[in-house]
C-alpha cells in the first residue's frame, strides 16, 4: 500500500458568480455626502485602512470626493499582519502613497498612536487657527475608525471610550460631533461611517473584505467565506488548524472534524457546519488561526489595483443591472415558493 504524498494546496479559489459584488448602502451614501459638506471645515484627513488588506480596503471615492486637504493614511490591525514581513511590506506601502504620511497601527500600542497625534499635532501647529483644529476619519466599514478615534483621545486626553466599536460593520452610521483628541493643540476629529464602495472589482476582493469583517456576516455564505479562509491559509501554513484536522483542501472534512471536537453540533448530533464556519472565521479575525496580509504587495501592485478600479468604473452600468436583475429573480422566486405553499 502506497503513502499518500505531501499535501498540496490548491493554486486558485474558484470564480464563484453568485458572490455579491456590492454593499454600498443608504448610510454609506448619506455619509460620504456628509463628509462633503464638512471638508471645508477640516484640516486633515485620516484616512484608515486594513492592514490584512491595504489595496482592498481603499476606497477610491475618499480621493475622488475629498479633495484638497492634507491625507494621512493610517494602516490599522497592524498587529494582526504578518510580522515576519512587516519591514519590507511597510516599505512597499509607504513607496505606494508618498509624498503622503503613512503610519501603521495597533490601537492598544500607545507609541503607535503617540505617532498619529505627532503628526496631527503638527498639522495643528501649522494651520494655528485660534478655534482649534478639525480633522476628518475616513474608512471604509469595520477597519477600526472608532478603535483609533478611542486610542487616540486615552492616549492625548487621558479619557476612556467616547465610540462604540464592534466585530460587524455599521457600528457608526452618521457623521456626528467632534472628539477632541489633544488639548495642546485643541485637536478634534470627526467619527464618520464606513463607506464601502459602491462595486468590487472582482468575488476575490469581496472574499477578503468579508473574510476581515467589512461586510455584515450574513452577505456572504459562512461555509463559502470559509473555504476561502482554508484557500489562503494552505497557501501560508496548513498546521495552523493543526489541532483540528491534517492539511486538507477540504472545508468539509474541517468544518465537520472541528464541530465534533468542540461540540458544535445540531439535531441528533449532526455537526452544525455553519455554526462551525463562523466561529473559524471569527478565530481567524482575532488573529488565532495565523497573521498574515492577504493582498499581494509588490511596489506595482497599487498601479495595478487602480488600473483594476478603471476597468470596473466603466462596466458599472452593467453591473449595476446585472445586480437588479438578480434582486428581481430573487423576490420572483421567493413569490414562487410563497405561492406554492
Amino acid at each position: 500500500m502506497t503513502s499518500p504524498g505531501p499535501f498540496v494546496p490548491r493554486a486558485t479559489f474558484p470564480r464563484l458568480e453568485s458572490i455579491v459584488r456590492s454593499y454600498f448602502l443608504g448610510h454609506h451614501k448619506a455619509g460620504l455626502a456628509k463628509m462633503r459638506q464638512l471638508l471645508g471645515s477640516v484640516e486633515l484627513i485620516i484616512e484608515c485602512r486594513d492592514y490584512r488588506v491595504p489595496l482592498s480596503s481603499r476606497n477610491p471615492m475618499f480621493e475622488k470626493n475629498l479633495v484638497g486637504r492634507e491625507r494621512m493614511i493610517v494602516y490599522t490591525k497592524r498587529d494582526l499582519g504578518a510580522e515576519s514581513l512587516d519591514e519590507k511590506t511597510r516599505e512597499t506601502i509607504r513607496q505606494w502613497h508618498k509624498p503622503q504620511k503613512v503610519l501603521f497601527t495597533d490601537s492598544k500600542s500607545d507609541n503607535d498612536i503617540k505617532k498619529v497625534i505627532s503628526y496631527a499635532k503638527d498639522i495643528a501647529n501649522s494651520a494655528d487657527n485660534i478655534i482649534g483644529t478639525r480633522m476628518m476619519l475616513v474608512g471604509m466599514p469595520n477597519v477600526g475608525k472608532s478603535s483609533l478615534l478611542n486610542a487616540l483621545r486615552r492616549v492625548g486626553m487621558g479619557k476612556g471610550k467616547v465610540a462604540m466599536t464592534g466585530g460587524q460593520p455599521g457600528v457608526t452610521r452618521s457623521v456626528g460631533t467632534t472628539v477632541r483628541v489633544c488639548s495642546d493643540p485643541d485637536i478634534q476629529l470627526y467619527d464618520t461611517p464606513g463607506v464601502f464602495i459602491p462595486y468590487v472589482p472582482n468575488t476575490s476582493t469581496m472574499l477578503k473584505l468579508a473574510l476581515v469583517g467589512c461586510v455584515k456576516d450574513t452577505i456572504i455564505d459562512p461555509i463559502t467565506l470559509c473555504d476561502y479562509m482554508l484557500y489562503r491559509i494552505n497557501l501560508v501554513d496548513p498546521g495552523l488548524y493543526a489541532s483540528f484536522h491534517p492539511p486538507t483542501n477540504d472545508i468539509t472534512q474541517l468544518l465537520t472534524a472541528t464541530a465534533l471536537q468542540t461540540g458544535r453540533l445540531g439535531k441528533g448530533g449532526v455537526p452544525d457546519l455553519s455554526a462551525t464556519a463562523i466561529w473559524l472565521i471569527q478565530r481567524y479575525r482575532a488573529g488565532e488561526l495565523g497573521r498574515f496580509i492577504l493582498d499581494d504587495v509588490d511596489l506595482d501592485a497599487l498601479q495595478r489595483r487602480i488600473q483594476e478600479e478603471s476597468k470596473e468604473g466603466k462596466s458599472a452600468n452593467q453591473l449595476r443591472k446585472a445586480i437588479k436583475e438578480d434582486k428581481t429573480a430573487a423576490k420572483a422566486s421567493r413569490a414562487s415558493l410563497d405561492f406554492s405553499e
